[in-house]
C-alpha cells in the first residue's frame, strides 16, 4: 500500500511542485504580471503548439488516435457541461451562470492533464493526452463560449465567431497541421526536429509556473460560496461520474488513467480570460481556478491512488 502512494506521488509531485513554485517565485518577486503575461502568450501561441505537432508527428496514430475514446470523452464533456448548467440555473444568479457553468466544467487539460499524462506513461501519454488535446480544445472552447455568449453581454454569440476563436485557436492549428506529416510519415530533417524539442520542452515547466503565479489568495476570499460549489462539481463529481462511465464502457489501463487525469484537471486558468474578455465575474472566475488547483493537488493522488489499488490502470 506505501509503495502504491509513493508511486503515486512520484507521478503527481513533479506537476505540483512546478505549481506551487510559481507561487513561490511570484511572492518573491522573481517572476511579475508583465512576465506572467508574456510567458503565457509565448507558450499559448508557440512552445505548446509545436509540442503537440511534434507529439503528434512521432505518435503511432493507429494507437493514439482512438475514435471511440475521442467520442466518449466529447459525450461525457457535453453531459458535465449540461449537469452543471442544470444545477447553476438553482445556485447561481443569471449573470454568474456561464462563468459558474465554464469553471465547473472546463479542465485545464492543456497543461496539467497532458503533464499528469506524459509523467505517469511516458511517450504514450504524451502521444494519446496530444490527440485527446486537440479534442478538448474544440469541445471546450465552444460550450464556453456559448454559455459565455447566454449569459454575458459583451460576448459574440453567432456561428462564425465562434468558429473563428476555435479554428484559429494556436493550439487546433499545432493539431491538425502534424496529422497529414503524421499519417503520410512525412520526415523533416534533423535539425528541425531536435531545434523544436529545445523549444518545446519549454511548455510544461513555464506554463506550470505561470499558472502558480496567478493564484490568489485575494481572489479566494472575494469568490465565496459559488465558487466553491462550481470547484466541488469540477474536483469530485465529475471526475468521479466520468471515470464510472468510462470503466462502464470498458476502458481500461492507460487509457482509462488518461481519461481520469483529464477528467479530474483543475478548471483552465483560460476560463478567467474569457470571463473577463465578455465582461463577466472574473472574480469569480478566479476563485474556481485557485481552488481547483489547490484541491487537485490532493484529489488527483487519491484518485489515481484508488485506480491503481482497483487494478483499473
Amino acid at each position: 500500500m506505501l509503495a502504491l502512494f509513493s508511486q503515486t506521488l512520484g507521478i503527481t509531485a513533479p506537476v505540483f511542485a512546478m505549481l506551487f513554485l510559481g507561487v513561490l517565485l511570484r511572492r518573491l518577486g522573481w517572476i511579475d504580471v508583465a512576465f506572467i503575461n508574456t510567458a503565457s502568450t509565448l507558450v499559448f501561441k508557440g512552445t505548446m503548439p509545436t509540442m503537440l505537432f511534434l507529439a503528434i508527428l512521432k505518435a503511432d496514430l493507429d494507437t493514439a488516435l482512438q475514435p471511440v475514446l475521442l467520442g466518449y470523452f466529447a459525450l461525457a464533456s457535453l453531459g458535465g457541461f449540461l449537469l452543471a448548467w442544470a444545477w447553476s440555473l438553482w445556485r447561481c444568479p443569471r449573470a454568474d451562470r456561464g462563468v459558474y457553468v465554464q469553471g465547473a466544467f472546463r479542465g485545464n487539460n492543456g497543461i496539467v492533464g497532458l503533464a499528469l499524462a506524459t509523467s505517469m506513461y511516458g511517450d504514450y501519454g504524451l502521444s494519446l493526452g496530444g490527440v485527446l488535446a486537440g479534442a478538448v480544445i474544440l469541445i471546450y472552447n465552444t460550450l464556453a463560449s456559448v454559455v459565455l455568449a447566454l449569459y454575458s453581454p459583451n460576448a459574440r454569440t453567432d456561428p462564425w465567431s465562434i468558429a473563428k476563436s476555435v479554428l484559429g485557436n494556436p493550439l487546433i492549428i499545432g493539431v491538425l497541421a502534424a496529422i497529414p506529416f503524421a499519417y503520410w510519415h512525412v520526415g523533416l530533417p534533423a535539425w528541425l526536429l531536435t531545434s523544436g524539442d529545445y523549444f518545446a520542452q519549454m511548455t510544461l515547466p513555464l506554463a506550470l509556473i505561470c499558472i502558480g503565479g496567478t493564484i490568489s489568495l485575494a481572489a479566494l476570499r472575494e469568490s465565496g460560496a459559488m465558487a466553491l460549489g462550481a470547484s466541488l462539481w469540477k474536483m469530485i463529481w465529475l471526475p468521479l461520474l466520468a471515470t464510472l462511465g468510462a470503466w462502464a464502457c470498458g476502458f481500461r489501463g492507460a487509457e482509462l488513467g488518461v481519461l481520469f487525469l483529464y477528467f479530474a484537471s483543475p478548471t483552465a486558468a483560460a476560463s478567467f480570460v474569457m470571463a473577463r474578455a465578455v465582461g463577466g465575474n472574473h472574480q469569480l472566475a478566479a476563485g474556481i481556478v485557485v481552488i481547483t488547483t489547490l484541491m487537485a493537488a490532493v484529489t488527483t493522488n487519491i484518485g489515481i491512488f484508488v485506480l491503481q489499488w482497483l487494478g483499473w490502470i
